[in-house]
């Protein structure tokens, strides 16, 4: 019994050997590609959710963190507070007003609660 490969049983061998790794190499690139696309679309959810209506529905708490396209005219107006500048001594600018700056809010009216 001879048990050399032959010739054709090699190049049988190499060639599953070369479809099989094509295979992997274009799962592997759309696995990836996959990845990618859910993240932007997960990206592009969380900024929907400060854009539109949303920034109006939000509550005026004590401690208020200042929203993207927010002014403190639009804060003092939602929250009915029109003393802001003056209760934080932080802002030194009113035109200076940036997302995710935190400022204390004092209603001049308490607010009803939605149930």
């Amino acid at each position: 019994m001879n048990s050399s490969p032959t010739p054709k049983s090699i190049k049988t061998s190499l060639a599953i050997a070369d479809a099989s790794s094509w295979y992997c190499a274009i799962t592997l690139v759309a696995l990836i590609l996959l990845t990618s696309m859910k993240e932007i679309s997960l990206a592009d959810d969380d900024r929907q959710q400060v854009r539109g209506s949303q920034l109006l529905d939000r509550p005026c708490d004590e401690i208020y963190v200042v929203g993207e396209g927010e002014t403190l005219h639009t804060i003092s107006d939602k929250c009915d507070d029109p003393y802001i500048v003056e209760q934080n001594p932080h802002i030194h600018d009113p035109d200076d007003v940036f997302p995710g700056l935190v400022i204390k809010i004092t209603p001049s009216k308490p607010r009803k609660l939605l149930r």
